[in-house]
């Protein structure tokens, strides 16, 4: 048998199997944090399909917030979002009163699962004393969302910016990102990338917030 001819059939058995694989293609995450603004889309965060994924993860209504509350300085933006899975939108600069977590995550967010789960256990602690919501940022599989919302156990509640719009008054550069509210609605530090214990997020809150919580 000459080479000559062995060689395409080596070729065409090699593509024949890459054709046959059964894994899925791989999806590349989104990369919101260049120079551009992420693209205007028109993914929806709220239909009764969502509502379902919501009710069934046991995420509770988005947080009430004073409309056309005027942003302090050094505070959250006026910026109205969604509740994520359905509900009342959220003026983040009117979430006044207490002290706040706000957690940016998302469902393409490899260390946004692992950290997840820290923020409930906080939310859970804290109850009453800081509030703890979430924004799910520049994420356009919002049922993917909930679902991860369900299997880290998460409860607290969600907005959902799927453009991106807090990007650049919180001057996002990447996911997981936290921010420390005091009830004036003043950004008192940041917490960039992920939380790695509940120990770190206690410190952070009562250093920056003066609030001590005992789990």
């Amino acid at each position: 048998m000459s080479q000559g001819w062995r060689a395409p059939v080596l070729v065409g058995a090699l593509l024949l199997a890459a054709g046959c694989s059964d894994d899925p293609p791989q999806q590349s995450a989104p990369n919101p944090f260049g120079d551009s603004p992420p693209p205007v889309s028109d993914v929806k965060v709220d239909t009764p399909r969502l509502r379902e994924l919501k009710a069934k993860a046991g995420m509770p209504d988005c947080p009430e917030s004073t409309a056309g509350a005027a942003a302090v300085g050094g505070g959250l933006p006026d910026v109205t979002l969604p509740c994520l899975g359905g509900g009342r939108d959220v003026t983040l600069s009117g979430l006044t009163g207490r002290p706040t977590v706000v957690n940016l995550w998302a469902s393409w967010c490899d260390p946004c699962r692992e950290e997840l789960p820290l923020l409930q256990e906080f939310a859970t602690s804290a109850e009453g004393t800081v509030d703890v919501v979430g924004v799910d940022f520049t994420d356009t599989r919002p049922e993917a969302a909930l679902e991860l919302a369900r299997r880290a156990g998460v409860t607290y509640p969600s907005m959902a910016d799927v453009d991106g719009e807090l990007k650049r008054p919180l001057r996002v550069r990447g996911l997981p990102w936290t921010v420390l509210v005091d009830a004036d609605g003043r950004i008192v530090h940041t917490l960039s990338g992920q939380i790695h214990s509940i120990e770190e997020l206690d410190q952070a809150v009562e250093e920056h917030l003066g609030v001590r919580v005992d789990g």
